[in-house]
Parts: C-alpha cells; structure tokens; sequence
C-alpha cells in the first residue's frame, strides 16, 4: 500500500509540475527574447537623432561606438546606398523599412530590428541591428535548470508527504494483521489497539469484539464438556462398587484398575476442558515409558482374547514434545483400534525406535487391514466414534509430527505415530 501511494502521488505531482513547469518554461525563453528585442530597440531608437540629422561621418562614429558597446551588428543604410556600421546586404526587412515602415523579423543571424528614419533631405534611412541568438537565450538555460531542480524537490517533498501518510493507514492495518494471525494461533487474549482513520478504528473494534465473542463461547463449550465429563463420575463410582463386590480377586483388581485408568482419563478431561491459558512451559513426555506402560494395560485384555502381542522397546528414556497425557490417549486410541477392529485371536505388534531425530511408534497388526479415510475425524467403518485415529493424528501434530496409514507386512494395518523431540517454550 505504502508503494502504491508512494506512485499515486508522484504520477499527481509529476503531471500536475509538467503542467506548470512546461508553460512556466516556454514564457522564461519568451521573456528572455523579448528583454534582448527591446533592448536593441532601444540602441536603435538612440541613433535616429543621428541618423536623421548628422552627416555620414558623425553617423559612422557613432553606430561604430554603439556597435563596441553593446556587441551586436549594428548597420545604418543611408538613402543613396551607402552601408555604415556593419557591412551587409540589404535584406528583405530593410527594404520594406526604406518605405517607411519599422518592423522586427528573424534571420539565420538572429533576430532582427529595422527601424525607418525619416526627415533626411535625400530620402529614408535605416537603422538595422542584429540580435545574436545567444543573447535572445541568455540566462534561460538557467531558469530552465532551476526550474527543474524545484520541481524535483517538489516531487520529492510530495513522496515524503504520500508516504508519512501511507504509514499512519499502513501501520493500523499492519496491527490488524498481526492480530488476526494471533488469534489463528490461539492467542485469544490477542487484542488490538484501535488508531488510524475512523473505518480502520472501527475495524479494530469489530476484530476485538469477535475475540471476545470468541473466548466466551469457548469457556461456555468447555464448561459443558466438563460437566458432560463429570457426569460420567457416578457411574464409574458404580462399577467400582460392581468390581468390588466379585467373588474373583482378580477380577475385581483387574476391573477396579481398569475403572481407576477410566476415571484418570476423565479427570484429565475435566481439567482440560477448564484450562484456558497456554501451558508456561513446553510440553514433553517419556515415550518409551508411557508405550511401556500402555502396552502392559493392554497386554491383559489381549491375553483374555488370545492375541500375541511382540512388543519392541528400545531402551529409554526417549523425549518427546507432547504431554504425557495427550501421548497416552494416543497410544489407547491405537491399541483400541486393534480390539475394536479385529478378531480375537489376531497378533499384533508394537515397535518404538528414535529415527533420524524423531521418536517413531508403530502399531501393526495381523487382521484385514484399515479402509481408506479412516483418520477422517468422525469416520468408521465398525459403528465408532471415529475419533480414534484424529487423537493420534493431533498428538503426533502436537509433537511437530505426522501420523502414517500403511499395510502391514503380513497384510494387516499398520499406523506410525512420529513425534518430535520437545522444543523451547514460545517466547512472548
């Protein structure tokens, strides 16, 4: 914007100084003519006295003396044909003035001023002198170059102007942009300084407004989903009582445990969903711990179902830049696939390995495989929620990863969740 102003006014000022300048121009050269024309007049009008009066002697004297002072061709015809003073032929000019009649006109000398002189007793005389034409253009050239320089000046002062003006649009526009790119990123508590002219004021406001409007409908939908999460509360309170109360010790354990690994996560989601400000520090979490961990959670659900689970953990601890909560969701949600999505009985492999600076998790099975568009948040084919495979997808996003859909070795599905390593807090 500021270039496009920047070239808006200089177009203005540069049409708007050839339209002064130029004319401007053309009367300093018309001027300048004018002031050597009437000067030589002058000269020319000094000698009819002489002329009209004295004899060829006294005439040459003097047009010799007028001529050395002025420096122009100074010639006098006197009636019988004699030429003193600057010996010239008779031009067109000085016959018509030996009728009587004065006149200027241009010649390939200069410009040219005849003057008739009557009175003689032997006829008219003439007055004829030459105005050089460096004399007719003195001091114009000047005028010229002096104009110019103002007019560059001018244009210069008007890009001055144009772009002190084109900071006070550019700069409220600016922090408008900047803003908006603060709000994409979550930075709700982003607001703007309303300045500048009064539609971009009012832009401002309306953009403060929006994220405003946009934080409280944010806390009113994590105020519900906390209290849609709470509410799982009592029941979970119920099967705990149910687990306790079997005959099977360890039964019980198993489905106390497993209802205590439920209530975690909806604790966790509780707290989540009321969190409102971006963490202080960077998010980081032990892989290789939490996988393991995981792992052995499932390990007993999988060993009631007759599925083999080859487990490849290379030793820890292995840093990754996502919390260890969001990384254990991830990891349940794969091995939820699993169960959920293939028969009892079917293997399945787990593998975790640093590669080339990230952390890799693999999850492989041996069933039918997975169909196309499966990480589509709210996608599935098996009656689910489908959100499954999109935990997994934002976790390993979170880590400044990727999440990977391929077919198994021996057929089946197969999902690499690569995570980066924690990275330094954002500076504010």
């Amino acid at each position: 914007m500021r270039a496009r102003l920047a070239l808006l006014v200089a177009a203005v000022s540069v049409l708007t100084l050839i339209a002064f300048l130029v004319p401007l121009a053309l009367l300093v050269r018309t001027v300048a003519e004018d002031r050597a024309t009437v000067r030589a007049t002058a000269d020319a009008q000094s000698l009819v006295p002489v002329v009209g009066t004295a004899d060829a002697a006294t005439i040459r004297l003097t047009v010799e003396q007028l001529a050395a002072e002025s420096g122009r061709p100074v010639s006098v015809f006197l009636p019988d044909g004699t030429v003193l003073g600057a010996q010239t032929p008779r031009t067109p000019a000085v016959a018509l003035a030996a009728r009587g009649q004065s006149l200027t006109g241009e010649s390939a000398a200069g410009r040219e001023v005849v003057i008739a002189v009557q009175g003689r007793a032997d006829g008219t005389g003439v007055i004829r002198i030459v105005v050089p034409q460096h004399e007719l253009t003195a001091g114009v050239t000047r005028a010229w170059l002096v104009l110019a320089l103002l007019g560059v000046i001018l244009v210069l002062i008007g890009l001055l102007v144009a772009d002190r003006l084109a900071r006070t649009l550019v700069r409220p526009i600016s922090d408008l942009s900047a803003v908006s790119h603060r709000l994409a990123n979550a930075e709700l508590d982003a607001r703007v300084t309303p300045a500048g002219p009064p539609e971009l004021r009012e832009v401002a406001g309306a953009l403060n407004h929006l994220a405003t409007r946009i934080q409280v409908l944010l806390v009113q939908e994590r105020e519900q989903v906390a209290d849609l999460s709470h509410q799982l509360r009592t029941p979970l309170t119920a099967l705990r009582l149910e687990a306790e109360s079997l005959r099977d010790p360890e039964d019980a354990a198993r489905i106390t445990a497993a209802a205590d690994g439920l209530e975690r996560a909806v604790t966790g989601l509780i707290r989540q969903a009321r969190w409102r400000h971006s963490p202080a520090g960077p998010a980081a979490s032990d892989a290789a711990a939490i996988v393991a961990d995981r792992v052995a959670f499932w390990s007993v659900l999988a060993e009631d179902t007759g599925r083999a689970v080859t487990l490849d953990l290379a030793p820890g601890p292995l840093p990754v830049g996502v919390s260890a909560d969001d990384l254990a969701a991830a990891v349940d949600a794969l091995l939820g696939n699993v169960f959920a999505h293939t028969p009892d009985g079917t293997s399945f492999a787990v593998r975790l390995a640093p590669d080339a600076g990230e952390v890799v998790l693999s999850v492989a099975d041996e069933g039918p495989g997975m169909p196309v568009g499966a990480v589509r948040r709210g996608a599935s084919a098996a009656g689910s929620t489908g959100l499954g495979l999109d935990i997994a997808r934002r976790a390993a996003q979170a880590a400044g990863g990727r999440l990977e859909l391929r077919t198994a070795p021996r057929g089946g599905a197969q999902v690499l969740l690569r995570l980066g390593p924690p990275t330094s807090p954002r500076q504010a």
